[in-house]
């Protein structure tokens, strides 16, 4: 009974500007809801129009409506605390009384979003429009999200990278990248070396690990989860053997690399290279790659 009392007198409506136009991402809601959120970038403009629909003819007093501009990181562990990084805002109307819809423009000119949209495992980045109804018994809101991407200049060095691993007297392998810096739609390059052999490999794989840091010390989280795994190796190499890597990026949910965000979180990537011996005993090398956005043709 209480629900129906307290029950939004009015349907709120936001429209953005040209969204049927733009990118579209598919992004996770609640639960299983999906909701398809279009694509803005730094520096651009956001504009679009808000409607109020007063129901069944009713009239509606209100103390003012506003329009807002969220940017905000949620921390899965801090429920309730949003930490807004950008908070922008304009007043749509002043106090007064809607007896007929209403349809109001916005326009947010030239917005920095410093920050890319991000939904991890621990963490969520969101930007989104937000329309506030002030009313004396309970306020009415809705919001529409929209996702950012940012774009990198591509890295001035990038510089191989050349890693030897081994276990004294029985193992010595060499292994070479062509990059250590790669766009998320580029090609891993890279050669193993077998240059001493005296254990018995099994087969060897190479995997790209995720590894997503929330919070700070001493409440500091650490998810690491794997993206691709796969075999470059099946059986026994020998001496002055070489085995060739050959990754497509493009396949596969990446972001780009996240360090500091908001001293918030920090998202990174990881080539993790295993070789497994017959006892199934494992060896493994990590080696960290920085995975950047440029712009898609």
């Amino acid at each position: 009974m209480a629900a129906y009392f307290f029950a939004s007198p009015v349907d709120v409506d936001i429209r953005l500007e040209g969204e049927d136009d733009r990118k579209k991402v598919e992004v996770k809601a609640d639960k299983e809801k999906m909701i398809s959120c279009p694509v803005y970038y730094d520096g651009e403009s956001i504009a679009g129009q808000v409607t109020v629909r007063v129901r069944d003819g009713k009239k509606l007093a209100h103390e003012g409506i506003k329009v807002e501009f969220v940017g905000s990181i949620e921390l899965f562990y801090d429920r309730g605390h949003h930490h807004e990084f950008l908070s922008l805002s304009q007043e749509l109307a002043a106090p007064g009384e809607m007896r007929q819809a209403q349809t109001f423009d916005f326009l947010f000119k030239n917005v920095e979003k410093q920050f890319e949209s991000y939904h991890g495992i621990n963490v969520k980045l969101r930007y989104f429009i937000k329309v506030t109804i002030s009313r004396r018994i309970a306020d009415v809101t809705k919001e529409k999200d929209l996702w950012v991407h940012s774009y990198r200049m591509p890295p001035d060095s990038n510089n191989s990278i050349k890693m030897e691993v081994g276990i004294e007297d029985c193992l010595h392998i060499e292994f070479e990248y062509n990059k250590s810096k790669y766009h998320l739609k580029d090609v891993i390059v890279g050669k193993i070396y077998f240059l001493l052999v005296r254990i018995k490999i099994k087969h060897m794989e190479l995997s790209i690990i995720r590894r997503e840091t929330t919070g700070s010390p001493p409440n500091q989280y650490n998810e690491s989860e794997t993206i691709t795994k796969f075999e470059i190796m099946d059986g026994a190499p020998v001496r002055g053997e070489t085995i060739p890597i050959r990754l497509f990026l493009g396949g596969f949910e990446l972001t780009p690399t996240f360090r500091d965000v908001n001293k918030k979180f920090s998202t990174r990537y990881y080539l993790n290279l295993v070789l497994i011996d017959e006892e199934n005993r494992r060896y493994f090398k990590q080696q960290e790659i920085t995975i950047f956005r440029i712009p898609e043709n």
